[in-house]
This record gives C-alpha cells, sequence and structure tokens, in this order.
C-alpha cells in the first residue's frame, strides 16, 4: 500500500507491507524535511554525501536500507532509498536538526494510527476516504471505491475459507475474472491505462469499479452456491462471474455507444474527462 504522508504540509512518501506490517519511508523525503532543502535534488544529494559517509565510518544500521519504486513528482516511479521505523529513527538522530524531535513524535503517531487501523478497520476506512479527498477524487467515486473494496475481501475471505491460500493463486483467481469481464489481462489494462506499480482500481472510473464489483461479487455467489473448493473449482465459479459482467458491459456499450474499459487514469487529472 503505498501512501502520501504529511509532516508540516511537506510530503513524505511511504509503502505499508501488509505481510511484514512494516512502514517505509522515503529516506530522501525525510532527509529534505530535517535539513531544510528547497528542492528534491538538494536532498537527495544530501543523503548520498551522508550515506557515503556512514558507510566509511561502517555505519550500517541506517545505509543498508532498501529500495522502492515511488512516484516521482513526474509521476514516475523510480527506485528510493526507504527505511523502515527503526532505520528512520536512528537517521534522525544522525541529522542535527530542530525539526528531529517533533518528526520523531509524528512517525510513532504513524505507528500508532496503523495499530489503531488493525484494531478498528473503520478508522482505515475513514483515513482512505480522507486521502481520496485530498487527491481531488468525488464522492461519488469514493463511495463506489470503497463499495468494490467490501465486495473484493468478501471473495478472498471465500477464497482463503475454500482452500485458496497462496497469494499467486489470489492473483491467477483475480486475471480470470478481470480478463472475462474486460477482454483484458490486469497487465493489459495497466498498461492501457499508462500504469505501473500503482494499483489498477485506484485509477478506474466509477463504471469500471462498478463492473468489477460485479464481476466479484457474481463470482463469490456462484461459488457458495456451487460450494466450489480449492483452485480448480474457484476458476470455473471466477470465469462464470466474469462473464455476468461481461454480458453486462456488452448490453450498455450497446446501448451507449461508449466503452466501459478505458485508458483513463488519475495520474494526471486535467486530462480525465468524465466517465460514469
Amino acid at each position: 500500500m503505498d501512501n502520501i504522508k504529511l509532516f508540516e504540509d511537506k510530503k513524505v512518501r511511504s509503502h505499508y507491507d501488509s505481510d511484514k506490517e512494516i512502514w517505509y519511508f522515503s529516506i530522501v523525503d525525510i532527509v529534505g524535511i530535517l535539513t531544510d532543502q528547497p528542492n528534491i535534488a538538494r536532498a537527495r544529494n544530501y543523503w548520498k554525501v551522508m550515506k557515503s559517509r556512514l558507510l566509511k565510518e561502517g555505519n550500517e544500521s541506517v545505509t543498508n536500507c532498501n529500495q522502492l519504486k515511488l512516484q516521482s513528482e513526474d509521476g514516475k516511479f523510480y527506485k528510493t532509498d526507504v527505511g523502515n521505523v527503526e532505520q528512520i529513527f536512528r537517521l534522525v538522530q544522525s541529522i542535527p536538526s530542530p525539526k528531529a524531535e517533533p518528526f520523531k513524535q509524528w512517525l510513532a503517531k504513524v505507528g500508532y494510527e496503523r495499530l489503531q487501523e488493525i484494531q478498528d478497520p473503520s478508522l482505515s476506512m475513514d483515513r482512505a476516504r480522507e486521502n481520496w479527498k485530498n487527491k481531488g477524487r468525488s464522492e461519488k467515486w469514493i463511495q463506489q471505491r470503497m463499495t468494490g473494496q467490501e465486495t473484493r475481501n468478501k471473495l478472498t475471505d471465500y477464497w482463503k475459507e475454500s482452500g485458496v491460500t497462496e497469494k499467486d493463486e489470489f492473483a491467477l483467481l483475480t486475471n480470470i475474472i478481470h480478463q472475462e469481464w474486460t477482454g483484458l489481462t490486469v497487465k493489459k489494462h495497466k498498461e492501457i491505462k499508462g500504469l505501473k506499480s500503482q494499483n489498477l482500481r485506484d485509477h478506474m472510473s466509477e463504471a469500471e469499479l462498478l463492473f468489477t464489483a460485479l464481476a466479484e461479487l457474481s463470482t463469490r455467489q456462484i461459488a457458495e452456491t456451487t460450494n466450489a473448493k480449492g483452485l480448480n473449482e474457484n476458476k470455473k465459479a471466477s470465469k462464470k462471474g466474469g462473464a455476468i459482467a461481461k454480458n453486462a458491459r456488452k448490453e450498455l456499450e450497446a446501448k451507449t455507444g461508449k466503452s466501459v474499459v478505458t485508458e483513463e487514469n488519475f495520474l494526471h487529472p486535467k486530462k480525465l474527462k468524465k466517465n460514469s
């Protein structure tokens, strides 16, 4: 889950690994905040020099960091040094800054909020809604996105209960549903929208979200009715569920003359057209 956190109105790119339950934060963004750099290039250079110095000193507590592809200001994704909470705390201690203590408190708050969300999922939904609002999404789109996620969660819950447990199996079934109703693989649909590591659903139109939800709702109800077990039986249910949404899509397209599947995305909002 990629995210943008704000510290004193300054962006900190972040990623939450739900499997490991670990937050990762962009080191360059944090260096820029602590050193009050006017632009990302100077922050990147500061980190480069600092990283070299720490390596020479044999200090790997911060320099032994991961790299993740995070979105840059130009909308593209680049490999960026990221650190977990422990590494970021050590980084903060290595940079003399009047913002060090406020930043530590902010970092602890981010971690605490995630613990709250695990205990009370509704808080996560509230924050997600606020995040979408800040990104300029309409209330209608937000509601459709969140309803679709609830439908998705019920489907994956069924898969788990029916013996589908591996992540690659989830991806396989999802792709079967998606290809059946759109005529495209998930990968191809992302390519058409100009996406790379972004979440496809975060860049769907309201119509695409609605038909995705219909396909997944249909899949779950068919699987429950037939008591589908294991990967192979759920494959059949997935194809049938996707076909229901495909038929509905074709009927709508025949009536409106408009394609439900679109190349539009939210990377460049100024280029967006209304598609509902």
